[in-house]
């Protein structure tokens, strides 16, 4: 505990690194959303705000949930370059749209309800993630090498099968399959916003109830266990909760594989320390001025000429890369 309890120690009279980082954050995130709001705004302003402003809260809920799952989920695994989507996740996600598209056609995802669609893939994603969760990480000789292992044989294997069915499409059906498979923050379905919020405020919920745990979690299992810690419990309850915060944001814009850990990481840098009452705020705050900033940037100054996903998966996947080999250099 003796890490913890010098990082909890904030010099006196003066405002500590992780403070002045946050404060800096904060106003950069209100200007990201001040910018969307209102830059290249025509027409009367109770439109413009209403739409726009239901834009804005599906990139704020994506960059919360990403950025949450991705800090709980490198705690319980005490490592810093995974994250819950590398673990092959959302490849469940590509293997249901694929599955839809062959063997119902292009129709029936046009027109499938959207809230029916939404809660099948949050369903399916979760179960599928707890499943896998409780399998390698309760066990006594469960090893984060085999979680990792797995993990990759799944999403492999989903995304084989996803794979052999889209060569069989026929090119039109291929290309409507291709525009549902990637992440976009263009054209959010807004109806499912509330049923979004609902999953995300609740799982927030009951990880606030046992957030005093997260530090100690990062010590390890034996010594989370010696400190008093339901080590099975509380790692269960916090993989339920990521697996539920993954598949929301999933279903909600598509499958985003790098985001995470380049938030994560750069908020980590920046704070200069691992304290989870740091690292969430400044990795959230970071998700939402790289969404809500650069989907204005994107829409005001380039026109729409590139996606946001595909700059955003370009420089998380760089951060991953660089985070190997300085662990290879170790």
């Amino acid at each position: 505990m003796t890490r913890i309890a010098a990082l909890r120690t904030a010099p006196a009279g003066r405002w500590s690194r992780p403070a002045i980082v946050i404060a800096v954050l904060s106003g950069l995130a209100l200007l990201s959303v001040a910018a969307f709001l209102t830059l290249g705004a025509r027409g009367p302003w109770s439109f413009v705000l209403t739409f726009r402003g239901q834009r804005l809260l599906a990139l704020v809920l994506v960059a919360y949930t990403i950025a949450v799952s991705t800090v709980l989920f490198q705690t319980v695994s005490n490592n810093r370059i995974l994250t819950p989507s590398i673990m092959g996740f959302d490849a469940i996600f590509v293997l249901v749209q694929t599955s839809i598209v062959f063997f119902l056609g292009t129709q029936t995802l046009a027109l499938a309800d959207p809230h029916m669609r939404f809660l099948a893939e949050v369903v399916l994603m979760t179960g599928f993630a707890w499943v896998l969760f409780r399998w390698l990480f309760l066990g006594e000789e469960r090893s984060l090498h085999r979680l990792i292992l797995v993990g990759i044989v799944f999403g492999i294997f989903f995304r084989s099968i996803s794979t052999f069915m889209q060569r069989i499409l026929d090119p039109n059906a291929f290309q409507v399959l291709q525009d549902a498979l990637f992440a976009s923050f263009q054209s959010v379905e807004t109806t499912l916003l509330g049923v979004s919020f609902a999953l995300a405020g609740l799982v927030s919920a009951v990880l606030w109830r046992i957030a005093h745990t997260f530090d100690v979690l990062t010590l390890g299992r034996s010594q989370a266990i010696s400190l008093g810690v339901d080590y099975p419990r509380a790692v269960m309850t916090i993989l339920t909760g990521i697996a539920v915060l993954v598949a929301v944001s999933t279903a909600l814009v598509g499958p985003i594989t790098f985001f995470g850990l380049l938030v994560v990481s750069l908020a980590r840098a920046l704070l200069g320390d691992s304290l989870h009452r740091h690292v969430l705020p400044a990795a959230v705050l970071l998700g939402i001025v790289a969404l809500v900033g650069g989907q204005a940037v994107l829409e005001r100054v380039f026109a729409f000429d590139t996606a946001l996903s595909i700059i955003v998966e370009f420089l998380g996947g760089f951060v991953f890369l660089i985070l190997i080999v300085r662990g290879a250099a170790r």
